[in-house]
């Protein structure tokens, strides 16, 4: 069964710094801190929408620091959501907060109110990068935290973000090893969007600072989704989620409503070059099988894929099959 969450954002609660990056309630698109009754009402909801679907389901608290909130609000937050967990309608509670706003302590409350996934905002392994972010923490204190959130039987989630200021892509794809090497269970990856009211927007309207632009983080990207999962590590999540908040207060950057179907894109168009290359005896018109799920990605934005296989000497033409497993392909 699929795994789903039922989000609650807790916007900029909570974190002791100011990110160069961060306008979170512009992203998240939520202004209000939600009460302990909305967190009922939103599990009741989900409950109900899921149709007892719910034993994969997690409660997830997003968007803040949150074992760095005021702590009687953390726990009245909690409290309202572990009952839905005591009772075995969800699976449990997932938690996203900063890596030095963990402790064995916190670690403690959060298991005795039933969170069972932790995600760490890392950002970045390189402290410099982290530095010139403002992020206020090291790639040792994520590295430190990584390690106790899995020694006490947490799921590890981490997240890091690409064409921070001062980061390079090469940068990122170190950021990457680093973090692979704390064996997480899942990832999240954003490409680094210029928001109003940030730092970065500063610089960006100064003419200090550009970020990647949307070409060269979809080459990056692809490659760092083929590395994670190389490493039997998923990624849950590439690329912000679309909000008219967001798109009102973007400046620029590399987003697109389907940013991670674009990587994907990518990733099939180098696996089908590279099989060509290894079978020389395929020429001219080619027959692509993929599964009906695939075909778009296959066939790339506006038949961009088929446009660099034409590049390359080749008339392809994609065919649907159910039989060819998803994300695969066989040609002929």
């Amino acid at each position: 069964m699929k795994h789903a969450n039922v989000a609650i954002f807790v916007p900029h609660n909570g974190c002791p710094h100011q990110c160069s990056f961060c306008n979170q309630r512009a992203i998240t698109g939520r202004l209000a801190q939600p009460s302990p009754r909305e967190v009922q009402n939103a599990a009741g909801i989900a409950k109900n929408s899921l149709r007892g679907n719910t034993k994969n389901a997690e409660i997830a608290f997003f968007g803040g620091s949150f074992t760095a909130i005021e702590p009687g609000y953390m726990v009245s937050l909690l409290e309202a959501a572990a009952p839905f967990v005591k009772d075995g309608t969800f699976a449990g509670i997932r938690v996203s907060t900063r890596p030095d706003c963990i402790d064995e302590e916190i670690l403690k409350l959060l298991k005795k109110y039933g969170v069972t996934s932790i995600e760490l905002g890392a950002q970045s392994m390189d402290d410099r990068v982290l530095r010139l972010n403002r992020r206020g923490h090291t790639a040792q204190q994520v590295a430190a935290a990584a390690r106790l959130v899995k020694s006490n039987g947490f799921t590890l989630g981490l997240q890091m973000m690409t064409g921070l200021y001062g980061d390079t892509a090469e940068g990122s794809v170190l950021t990457a090893r680093k973090l692979a090497a704390l064996h997480p269970e899942n990832m999240r990856i954003y490409p680094t969007v210029i928001m109003r009211g940030t730092e970065l927007g500063d610089r960006y309207l100064r003419g200090e600072y550009r970020t990647l632009n949307l070409e060269e983080t979809v080459q990056l990207c692809a490659g760092l989704l083929d590395f994670f999962e190389d490493q039997g590590i998923r990624v849950i999540r590439l690329g912000l989620h679309s909000s008219p908040e967001l798109e009102r207060d973007m400046l620029a950057g590399p987003w697109h409503p389907a940013f991670r179907e674009l990587c994907e894109s990518v990733r099939l168009l180098r696996r089908i070059s590279a099989y060509l290359r290894q079978n020389p005896q395929l020429k001219d018109s080619i027959m692509i099988k993929v599964n009906p799920k695939t075909a778009s990605k296959a066939a790339g934005q506006k038949k961009c894929n088929l446009a660099a296989l034409a590049q390359l000497g080749y008339r392809a033409k994609i065919v649907q099959d159910a039989g060819v497993e998803e994300n695969c392909f066989t040609i002929e």
